[in-house]
């Protein structure tokens, strides 16, 4: 049996992709339905669970996966977990820097009059720590999977460039997992989720292969956003059009956030030094 597994180690990229996430839903499907059945009455709980446990059975699959395919005990090495000082650096280094644009791209555009910050109430430090728990566990979860999992299987197969190209698209694309609609309205976010997805990868690559820096500069990108917006501490003047500062004032969705993330991208990427 082991050895019939270990087969599919040879198969191309997609084939191995299509088997895991095959794998994944069956295991998901029967214990998603009776969730959905349970809770349809709280949609936002139902995805709240469902979601959850696909995640759990994710992280669970790894390990067989891992295991009897590649034969490979210690799965969270290979894609950047390592417990070091040097990691937990790393990600500190990454939330300030992920935090310090999100906040520099608002300042910029107060000085220009497009926002104003407001006074914060006093619910701010609930929102903080709150947006810190919650940004970390969307980093952790969206790194893994995409700078993790998804980065390595590619990395069996093609070379550097095609899997960068792959794996961005791969992010940003899974975004837009919503109806038809919501997808024609919110595509002015798709690229910088594009470039966002090749700024991650040229991260982790110029950082020893380390998943640190990444779920840091990601947590730290939605941190800063989290505590904007869930703290209400910004007003947008509307003096310029939402294709500027962003539609649904999401700042991914405009021209100054795109502009942010590719000064942010150029940096990172001359540090890469690769492709």
């Amino acid at each position: 049996m082991k050895s019939d597994l270990t087969r599919i180690s040879h198969c191309s990229a997609p084939i191995r992709l299509g088997v895991f996430v095959v794998i994944l839903l069956l295991l998901w499907i029967p214990v998603a339905i009776p969730i959905y059945l349970a809770l349809r009455s709280d949609p936002n709980l139902t995805t709240i669970v469902s979601m959850g446990l696909l995640y759990l059975e994710f992280i669970g699959l790894l390990f067989i996966w891992n295991r009897n395919i590649y034969g490979n005990f210690y799965w969270w090495k290979q894609y950047g977990l390592v417990l070091s000082k040097k990691n937990g650096f790393e990600y500190f280094q990454g939330l300030s820097l992920g935090l310090g644009f999100t906040f520099g791209l608002f300042v910029v555009e107060s000085i220009l009059g497009w926002v104003n910050f407001s006074i914060p109430s006093l619910r701010i430090i609930q929102v903080i720590f709150e947006g810190l728990l919650s940004s970390s566990g969307i980093a952790f979860a969206e790194e893994l999977l995409f700078r993790g999992w998804l980065l390595e299987e590619l990395n069996r197969n093609y070379i550097s460039s095609t899997v960068l190209w792959i794996d961005s698209l791969f992010f940003a694309g899974l975004h837009f997992v919503k109806p038809l609609a919501e997808v024609i309205r919110t595509f002015p976010q798709f690229p910088a989720l594009l470039l966002l997805g090749l700024i991650l990868v040229w991260a982790k690559r110029s950082y020893g292969n380390r998943l640190g820096i990444c779920i840091g500069l990601h947590g730290g990108l939605v941190w800063g956003y989290y505590i904007l917006n869930v703290g209400q501490l910004l007003d947008y003047t509307e003096k310029v059009s939402p294709w500027i500062t962003g539609i649904d004032n999401n700042p991914i969705a405009g021209v100054m956030g795109l502009l942010s993330l590719g000064i942010l991208g150029f940096w990172i990427r001359k540090k890469a030094k690769i492709n």
